[in-house]
């Protein structure tokens, strides 16, 4: 039977190559695959292209979680809706790099998503009104349609998908808990190789099929979170704390 699982987090990237165009959800860092981008920092491969949510700076210890900003000197190019937040500095954390040369894409988080089901469904792309008028529209391709104005947005394909999920079985069929899913099914099926960080690990079968969100046939690699690794409730209770010692990131989210 096909076994999907990996020993650990830097042998499930081990093969990953400089260049290489990575989706990782980024919303909540609960949701967050730490692990996996722990690992590819570690790893040390160059001139990635990063596609998430939100880019907001570290601003906590790396040992109690990670966000894919402290991949930045790694990367050439990063596509995401929302680049720092105003409590924390705003983007002037990513000055540095795009001075020596990253190139940052900004969209708007429905059309980044759109567009990374285009790449999934293997669709030319999408037209969408969002952003015309603006800056957004640039040097697009604009077509009107029942009297409406649309941009042309291309389709997101990634070479990797880094997910986080709830649990899994041994061929790679995930399950998610409530909005934690964000965008990982759809990253999953838009990338050509897909690895999953789970709670928990399972044998064929326990899983309902009813209850499968992402298939295994959109999954290449698991590996369990062990207990002491990050996004591990032991590891979130920590971050809280130091967080209520931070003053920016205690205004920011606990009021």
């Amino acid at each position: 039977m096909v076994n999907k699982l990996c020993s650990s987090f830097d042998e499930a990237v081990a093969d990953i190559p400089d260049g290489a165009c990575i989706g990782m959800d980024s919303w909540a860092i609960a949701a967050t695959p730490q692990n996996l981008i722990a690992a590819l920092k570690r790893k040390g491969v160059k001139d990635l292209t990063i596609v998430t949510h939100c880019f907001i700076p570290m601003i906590f210890s790396e040992d109690k979680a990670v966000m894919p900003s402290v991949l930045l000197p790694q990367m050439k190019k990063l596509i995401t809706p929302v680049v720092g937040i105003a409590h924390l500095g705003g983007a002037a954390f990513v000055q540095e790099y795009v001075d020596k040369g990253l190139e940052v894409e900004q969209t708007t988080i429905g059309t980044l998503s759109s567009r990374l089901y285009a790449g999934a469904a293997r669709l030319g792309g999408i037209y969408n009104p969002v952003g015309v008028g603006t800056v957004v529209e640039e040097g697009k391709e604009k077509r009107v349609m029942d009297g409406r104005e649309y941009i042309l947005e291309k389709p997101i394909r990634l070479d990797y998908a880094f997910v986080s999920a709830h649990k899994a079985d041994r061929l790679g069929n995930l399950v998610y808990k409530g909005v934690f899913r964000g965008d990982g099914p759809v990253m999953a099926m838009a990338a050509d190789f897909t690895i999953a960080e789970v709670n928990e690990v399972v044998e064929v079968g326990e899983i309902d099929a009813e209850h499968v969100i992402s298939a295994g046939i959109f999954v290449d690699r698991v590996v369990r979170i062990p207990e002491d690794g990050l996004a591990t409730a032991r590891k979130l209770k920590e971050l809280i704390y130091e967080l209520h010692q931070i003053e920016p990131a205690r205004k920011l989210m606990f009021g």
